[in-house]
């Protein structure tokens, strides 16, 4: 059976993405642990990142710099975190997270109920700086 993260990515759940391309999406998280939260996602489900081919771990890292990038500069953060966890869901995913804190990056405190309008309204934010960066992948 596909993960979740298939699903969205073909479409079946509706995602909030920032970035798309041949190997891997990007889209909002629906429990952000801080606003403009991004998942960047392999088209490929590979469950553990160890597991992960070195291009697609590769592809996966540029893209999330990317991400973080454009985040740092759409959003008044001091940093940009990022985490792997892979326990919620058995496909790999990096969390790029703008933050404040480190306390910002505890999954204890992810928000359960997000306006898909505030979710649009970041992602508007991020892809107008992937753009500006003259950046190809950018999700429309």
């Amino acid at each position: 059976m596909a993960t979740i993260f298939t699903r969205i990515i073909e479409g079946e759940i509706p995602g909030t993405f920032v970035w798309k391309d041949d190997r891997c999406v990007s889209f909002l998280s629906v429990n952000p642990l801080n606003r403009g939260h991004a998942l960047v996602v392999p088209r490929v489900e590979v469950d553990h990142w160890l597991d992960a081919d070195g291009d697609v771990r590769q592809h996966l890292f540029e893209v999330a710099h990317t991400i973080g990038r454009a985040q740092f500069a759409a959003f008044d953060v001091e940093r940009i975190g990022v985490i792997i966890a892979g326990m919620e869901v058995p496909h790999l995913h990096i969390h790029v997270v703008p933050v404040n804190s480190e306390s910002q990056l505890s999954f204890a405190n992810a928000a359960t109920d997000v306006d898909r309008e505030d979710l649009e309204a970041a992602a508007e934010d991020i892809r107008r700086h992937l753009e500006a960066a003259g950046e190809t992948g950018v999700a429309r």
